[in-house]
Formats: structure tokens, sequence, C-alpha cells
């Protein structure tokens, strides 16, 4: 099987951006009842009701490999059909980590953002992303369900974008180093020294909340409910959990290239990866396994949302449908490495398999997956007797985690 995928999805919180994250508390003070999540009461902003003539093009901040126009492979295009369809022209900006995104959207030079659940909070309460209306958005309705209004993606209800993708953050082995087979998170945090010198994480902040999630399962005193969520002392305890591994690590990964490699020479045994990593690195000989383990798992799902300062609002409405309709949306994922979010391209992946090795439709599994959101003051499981620590912070830890 030949996999396509030639990008390198870098860090998605890059430490160099705290001074960024103070917006993490988001110009948000309000945490009455009924405000959601936990408290964010963003801007009033209206998303439009109809659409107008287009504008003739359309500036877009994305990852790489999501707006493709042939220059990186000359099979992979799909922004020269949209040009022609809507008169759109497309100009879009690779950014390197969910910190630039949040940066480039305060500009208002870009109408749509590729955003990941560690920046749409932060857009939304800043009130640099507007509201959506999905009934503009056709393709919307065959997004799956259990991506739709959901706690990274909306306020109250109302939609603040359009699902794109998502993948689950697994645990991989080498099944030939590592006996017995695992079953738990334990293998990479209470049980890493088995591993000294071979155990790999994903380098950023966010992964704080892996941690966190293990701890939940195994430390119920702490009485975690949500891995994005922690108080001070349930945020100590992730962070020291994480001090300690880090006598385990041989390398924190960000370019996937690099964990295929290192599976592949045996420099890494264990450790957190992604779904197009695992299939690349058995490809090339690797014997590795992944899979969610019985704790479940952190993960990722991406969201196209507008600017609130959209110069070229008609055109990036125009986008958003485009990207997730069925033959795009399933040309993405494939060419990404991710579950398409659209349940029609299921049907019209090249490689036939695609959407069960990805799990696209499989809602329990995704049950099973936390996914990434921004941490802010008020917590996102509900207290409001307590305050949570916000992403700044999150930033701060995981430099002194690293030592």
């Amino acid at each position: 099987m030949e996999y396509v995928v030639r990008i390198t999805r870098t860090l998605r919180a890059a430490a160099a951006a705290a001074l960024l994250l103070t917006a993490a508390a988001c110009g948000s003070s309000g945490s009455g009842a009924g405000a959601s999540p936990g408290g964010l009461n963003p801007p009033d902003l209206k998303a439009p009701s109809a659409l107008g003539r287009t504008e003739g093009q359309v500036n877009l901040i994305a990852w790489a490999g999501y707006v493709e126009d042939g220059s990186n492979d000359p099979k992979v295009d799909w922004v020269h059909d949209f040009e022609k369809r809507t008169g759109c022209q497309v100009h879009s900006k690779v950014a390197a980590s969910s910190d630039e995104m949040v940066k480039l959207m305060k500009t208002g030079e870009y109408d749509a953002v590729s955003a990941s659940g560690d920046a749409s909070l932060r857009l939304i309460a800043s009130g640099d992303a507007a509201p959506v209306n999905t009934a503009l958005v056709p393709n919307y309705k065959d997004v799956f369900p259990d991506l739709k209004l959901q706690a990274w993606n909306s306020v109250k209800g109302k939609a603040y974008g359009i699902p794109h993708g998502r993948g689950a953050n697994l645990l991989m082995y080498d099944t030939q180093k590592v006996n017995p087979a695992p079953t738990s998170w334990s293998a990479v945090f209470d049980d890493a020294a088995r591993y000294k010198g071979h155990v790999t994480a994903y380098d950023s902040p966010i992964y704080i909340a892996d941690a966190a999630l293990y701890l939940r399962a195994t430390r119920p005193e702490l009485k975690i409910k949500d891995p994005y969520a922690l108080d001070q002392k349930q945020f100590d305890a992730a962070v020291a959990l994480l001090k300690k591994q880090n006598a385990d690590i041989g390398e924190y990964w960000s370019d996937y290239l690099k964990e295929v490699s290192a599976f592949k020479s045996g420099d890494s045994v264990i450790g957190t990866t992604w779904q197009v990593i695992a299939n690349l690195a058995a490809s090339e000989g690797a014997k590795i396994k992944a899979f969610v383990p019985k704790e479940g798992a952190t993960g990722w799902s991406d969201t196209w949302m507008v600017s609130a300062k959209a110069k070229h609002p008609n055109c990036a409405y125009k986008w958003l449908d485009w990207i997730v309709s069925p033959k795009v949306n399933a040309q993405v994922a494939e060419y990404f490495g991710e579950a398409p979010a659209n349940a029609k391209a299921c049907a019209l992946t090249g490689d036939k398999n695609f959407c069960a090795t990805y799990h696209a439709a499989d809602t329990a599994y995704w049950k099973r997956v936390a996914f990434w959101n921004t941490p802010i003051q008020q917590c996102l499981d509900g207290r409001t007797d307590v305050k949570c620590v916000p992403y700044a912070k999150w930033v701060q830890a995981w430099t002194e985690i690293k030592g």
C-alpha cells in the first residue's frame, strides 16, 4: 500500500508563543448559569443570513496538506477546480502551529483557518472567529453527527465552524521488543522505566492532557472529569507524572517522519503516535501495532472557521462547503492521513479500506477519544467553585517538564 502523505504536521502548540496565550482566558469574564463551555462568553457576533456575490479571492491559513494546488504533487490538487467553479482565487499560508494560526487570524488579513481544538476556543472568545451559518454550507448535512456542535467548535449551541477531519493519539509499540503486549497507558507512564531511553512522546504542551487522561482512570481521588479542565491540584499531578516520565524519554517528536525512523531503527519502542504514522512505519517494515488503550486517548478534530474580519466572506463560505464536499474531503483525508468529516467521503477514497482503517464511521471508537480543547480559567467541565489552569501555564509547565 502506498501512502501519499508528504507533509509534516509540526508542533500544534509551540511553546515559543506563550505570550499569545494570555488570551486563553479569552476576554471572557462570565461564568454564570447557562454559559458554555465552562463560562465562555464570546462577543455577540452574527453569522450571515445569506450569501452575496463572490469577491474573486479567498485568503486561507491552513495546516500543510489541507490546501493543495498540485505544486507539491501534480496528482494532488483540489484548489484549481474550486477556483474554476467559484471564481475565487485561493491564496493560502501554511501555519506550523496553532499559536501561529491565532496570531495570523488577529491580523484580519485572512478569511478562514483550519483550526485545531487547541486554538479554536481562543479564536472564538477573542472575537477573531465568527459564528457560522451552517445552512449556507450545503455539505454540512453529511458531516458525521458526532462532529457537530462539539465543545471545541461551538458555544451555547452556536456553530463556529465546519468540521474537517479527525484523528486519535494512539499508543504504538514494537511487537518484538515490548512484551507482554501493553493494554494501558501505564506502559509509558508508571512502567516507562522498563523501556528507559526508548519511550517517545508528542512534543507539545497539549500532551499534558494525555497524562491527565491516564490519571483520570488511575487516580480517581483527583476527580478529573475532563483532561483539558484541570484545577491546580490536578494539573500539578499531571505535571509531576510527566516530569517522572521525562527520565525515561528517548525523544519527544513533532515530525512524524522522525518517529517512523526511530521505530524502524529501534531508538523508540513505545510511545504516542497517529494512525498515519503507524501505517507508514508498518509499510516500511517496522514491526509495530497501534491502538487506543483501555483508558481511552486524546485526539484532534480540525474545524474550518471564518474570520470575524473576513474581507471575502462569500468566497470563504464557498471554500468551507468545497473542502467538506464528499470527493474533496476524501482526497484531503487520504492525502493527509485522517478520518474524513463527510460520511459520503468514505465511498470515494482510493483505498477502499481507508475509512475502516481510520475508524471514520465508528461512533463507539470516537467516544473513547478526548479531542483537543483549549484549557481556560473557567473550567470546561462546568465547575464554578475552582479556577482551572489556562493554556499559558501549560506552555510554561511543558518547558519545565522537558528540563
